[in-house]
Parts: structure tokens; sequence; C-alpha cells
């Protein structure tokens, strides 16, 4: 059985299965690419605009799921009367400072000031691209979310109330472990990839997928991680899925061992089940790769077999059975 508590090699945390997260080594081949490669990495006119009516949210889902994709990992998930905000990341920067490192292609749809109330903030590892520090702090100061309850991975709870977070509303799970809110089962699942806000940081707070179990519908959220065999048995004990989240961006052959990338992403689908839709996330927003910024939508878009759900920016969409979405919103 794959599906087991992370264990920690001294103070580090260990993936699943032997992964290479790569280093100085790792770094030197790609800067070159990186600071001369002529890939398009960023789009050349700003995408948009986009803009969400925050009066829709007034109204709960018709069909008890519906998702609102902020942007890169960070979506408004509404499932079985429940609101869980994922990875929140409205900073201008997937970056340690402001004025440097990846900036993102477009402002987010929805001001913070101007979500719904929030029952859950789920954060999956502490990568600047999952876990804004600017974006925390507001949140944590906010009395609209004085009452919302925080769900993070082993560790990362600690970062989470540096930035102002009051320890009683913060849960930290490992793998396997669990916490019902409503009538919603959040269930902390292992993934191959890695954490740290820094140099000397990296594996000493985990990382994690999650499955949303409730009465009607099961989302599954992959966040960050590389192929494994782990993905049948997370399919089977935690499946079907309406919608299953996988990242499909900010991928190289250099580090496929955290990050899957498209092809990976349906070769997981189809072990986690190949049930419902799948929501491409990870992509169209922060310039992380060496790749095309369209690449890895297109590349999906191309594959056969496949129900895709890939909404718009900042529009919510309801989840409808078989029911596919492909916005060409990047096209333009």
């Amino acid at each position: 059985m794959s599906l087991q508590p992370a264990r920690r090699e001294g103070r580090r945390f260990v993936n699943p299965v032997p992964t290479g997260v790569g280093g100085l080594s790792t770094m030197w081949k790609v800067l070159p690419k990186f600071l001369f490669g002529r890939a398009a990495r960023s789009p050349k006119q700003t995408p948009g605009p986009f803009k969400t009516d925050p009066r829709i949210f007034e109204t709960r889902p018709h069909s008890s799921l519906r998702i609102t994709w902020i942007g890169h990992s960070t979506s408004l998930v509404e499932i079985d009367g429940i609101r869980l905000l994922i990875d929140p990341v409205w900073d201008e920067r997937a970056a340690p400072v402001s004025w440097i490192g990846p900036k993102r292609f477009f402002p987010a749809p929805l001001g913070l000031e101007d979500l719904p109330p929030i029952d859950v903030i789920l954060i999956s590892h502490d990568h600047y691209d999952h876990l804004g520090g600017g974006t925390v702090r507001r949140l944590a100061q906010m009395e609209n979310f004085r009452h919302t309850r925080w769900i993070t991975t082993s560790g990362v709870e600690k970062k989470l109330q540096a930035f102002g977070v009051a320890p009683s509303r913060c849960t930290a799970l490992n793998w396997t472990e669990k916490v019902t809110v409503g009538p919603v089962m959040i269930t902390a699942l292992p993934a191959r990839h890695f954490s740290g806000r820094g140099l000397l940081d990296r594996f000493k707070t985990l990382w994690a997928s999650f499955a949303l179990t409730g009465p009607q519908h099961r989302v599954y959220y992959g966040a960050d991680s590389g192929e494994w065999y782990g993905f049948r048995d997370i399919g089977e004990q935690f499946g079907p899925f309406d919608l299953t989240m996988l990242e499909i961006g900010a991928s190289n052959p250099l580090w496929a061992d955290i990050h899957m990338g498209p092809e990976g992403a349906v070769r997981s689908f189809r072990a986690l089940g190949g049930d419902g839709l799948l929501m491409p996330i990870h992509w169209g927003l922060f310039d992380l790769a060496l790749h095309y910024w369209t690449e890895p939508i297109e590349s999906i878009f191309a594959a056969r077999d496949l129900k895709l759900w890939s909404p718009t920016p900042g529009l919510p969409t309801e989840v409808v059975p078989g029911e596919e979405i492909r916005s060409n919103w990047w096209r333009t």
C-alpha cells in the first residue's frame, strides 16, 4: 500500500518514492537557457481582462460543485455546501521579494475584498507560487475571514502563523490524515515534490495533494507532483472523482520527478481512474520554466480520448458530469 504517512530522515521529509529534485548542477544547465533562450515564455500582451462578478456567489451552485479558477493553482472551490480557497496567491510575483522574480501575466480577476465567505483556506505546500506571503497577511487581517479555518501540511502552519494567522485556526496534516468541514472530508495524500522558501529549508515542511470527499461530489487536487504509482491507489481508495485537478505547466525533463507536465498529467489522470473531468492547473500565470507559455495547454488540448475542464480565469463555472469546457482565452 503506497498511501502512508510521510516519514522523516532527520529534520527532512522524504518523498513516497526516490525523487530527484535537482541542485546546483541542474541550475547551471538551466540558467543559460533561461537567460538567453528564445521561447516566448510570457504573453506579448496582457491576457484578458478577466473580471469576476462577486454577485454570483450570492447564489449557491445548482450542481453543488462550482469552481472559480483565479489562475495557476489558485481556485475557489464550492463543493456540497462549503467553500474552499486553494493555494491563494494574489501577490504580484511568485518570489520572496516584490521587485524581482516571476511576475503574474494578468491581475487577479477577483479582489480579496470581493471574496465570498470562505470555510477553508487550503495550502498544499510553502512554495511561493502556492503560498503568497502578502496574500496570507491580508487574509489573516480581514474581518471577513476571522472565522475561516486554515488547513495545510506539517510545518507550514508555523509559516502561516508568522504571517499573522492565529494558531487556533490552523490545522496541519500529515499524509493520510483527514479533517471534516461541514459534510466534506479533506484528506491529505502523498505527492512527489519538495518544499522550502529558501536554499536552506528544503524538505523541512511537508507537501501534499488532497482528496475532497462530500456526500455528492469528489474532487482530487493534485497540487505539485511528479508521476508515481500511488495515483492508482488514490483513485481506488478515494475516487471516482468528478473533477481531477492536475498540474501541466512549469515542467521540463530535467525536473520530471517533481513536475509531471501535460503528458504526465494525462497518464496520471488515467492512473487515478480516468473518471470525470480533468482540470489543468499550474499554468498560464507565471514564467516558471523554459517552455513557450501556452505549450502545456496546447499539448493537453491535443490529447485524445480525454474530457477536459479548462475554464476562463475568474469565471465561476459549474461542473456538470461529462460536460467538457475548453476555453480558448489563451489564444487571444
